[in-house]
């Protein structure tokens, strides 16, 4: 039996229902998959816990389409996309039947046995786009559903503070507001973001061979740019009176007081900010910031929305369709109708409201100063002590070469 939540755990819902229907253009054939015996059929699904209510639609049209050919327990448990591979491996046997992960995990999950290779990976590969493929794939074997291709950050600004010039250079719209007593935002307590800052200089950090340590020059002492000219720009910007560093839940708590003025954020918070803004809301491709007296283009950390299924599961062919029915076309227009996220699908991310969209358009523009995110755990927590001593204005004393030394250190350690 799978593990299940108290009820008074919140957000949590159970769909129980008869489930059948006839096959749609958007689920797997009959001839792709053979029909699982009926019975009571329990699922367990784990997804964003700002993806409620778009799940309980999508579940609804599960219901539906399968209601005559079992009776379905589905339970939803609000599960961080982030740090679902560390959920799931507290407890595998027992974890969530069908969830969703962010595609740096994937080879994770492949190694430990939690996922086994899609049957029906031609057709996913037909109708998803090579990139969202290639992101949940290890060695060419598909692994997981590609849901979104939309999991990179771009910046967010205010056309009423900002023109186009301006969102052109970092440096002047922190200046902009620090005149206007407002603040421009960026994480720096995830090193997802730092990277913008390192990534474009020609100082490298990766995955090795191995598929688990790092390698990383973000310390380099030669160079046109070494580690200090980035940890000094830093520095620079921690001190600025118009910079904020602030997690997620900040930058929308600012936006919406109207503290912030422009941050760098990913199209989960497209719909928020829209609203927030009204007709003053822009996206665009990330800045350049100076750095060792040059301008330098912020880059970024692309990536993908992943659907895997738990080779686990008590009933894992049902759990596949559920799979493929959560990131069909229909349900990935769905899915960006609701919370702005873009499609991997190939026909969903090429409707009209998609290519229109200003939170997408950024993204692909940012794309181009872009990289898939493949860096292994000891990545993580030596960039956060790193930024938390800049800015706290370096309460340790240490030079700034002996903080990328320690830094780097911790992230290429065995």
């Amino acid at each position: 039996m799978k593990r299940r939540i108290p009820l008074s755990f919140p957000a949590v819902f159970m769909l129980t229902a008869v489930l059948s229907g006839c096959q749609t253009s958007g689920t797997a054939s009959s001839e792709e998959y053979d029909t699982p015996d009926s019975g009571t059929i329990s699922l367990t699904v784990w997804g964003a816990e700002e993806d409620e209510e778009l799940l309980r639609q999508i579940l609804d049209g599960f219901q539906e389409e399968y209601r005559s050919q079992a009776d379905f327990l589905i339970t939803y448990q609000p599960q961080s996309e982030s740090h679902c591979t560390d959920a799931l491996m507290a407890d595998l046997e027992n974890g969530a039947d069908v969830f969703a992960f962010a595609d740096d995990q994937l080879n994770t999950l492949v190694a430990s046995g939690a996922l086994e290779p899609i049957e029906n990976a031609d057709s996913l590969r037909t109708s998803n786009l090579p990139e969202a493929v290639s992101a949940a794939s290890v060695n060419d074997t598909l692994y997981a559903y590609p849901l979104t291709a939309d999991n990179g950050y771009f910046l967010y600004y205010d056309k009423r503070y900002f023109s186009e010039e301006d969102i052109q250079s970092w440096d002047r719209m922190l200046d902009i507001a620090g005149e206007e007593g407002k603040k421009v935002s960026m994480e720096w307590s995830s090193g997802w973001y730092v990277y913008s800052l390192f990534g474009n200089t020609g100082l490298t950090v990766g995955l090795n061979d191995d598929g688990i340590t790092n390698y990383c020059t973000w310390n380099a002492t030669e160079g046109a740019i070494k580690g200090t000219d980035v940890a000094k720009a830093m520095t620079a910007m921690a001190k600025h009176p118009g910079f904020l560093s602030t997690d997620d839940a900040g930058f929308l708590e600012g936006v919406q007081n109207g503290t912030i003025i422009a941050g760098v954020s990913g199209v989960w918070n497209a719909i928020a900010v829209e609203e927030a803004w009204g007709r003053g809301y822009g996206a665009a491709k990330l800045p350049s910031y100076t750095c060792a007296g040059q301008q330098v283009q912020m880059s970024s950390f692309s990536g993908y929305k992943l659907i895997g299924v738990n080779s686990y599961s008590d009933h894992r062919e049902w759990a596949a369709k559920l799979a493929e029915w959560i990131t069909n076309e229909e349900n990935q227009e769905l899915r960006f109708q609701l919370r702005g996220q873009g499609p991997s699908n190939k026909n969903a991310a090429a409707s009209e409201a998609v290519q229109n969209s200003p939170a997408i358009a950024a993204l692909l523009e940012q794309s181009e100063f872009s990289c898939l995110q493949r860096i292994g755990g000891n990545y993580w927590e030596p960039v956060t002590n790193f930024t938390a001593e800049i800015l706290a204005g370096n309460p340790s004393g240490k030079s700034l070469q002996e903080q990328l030394d320690t830094m780097v250190t911790g992230i290429i350690a065995p």
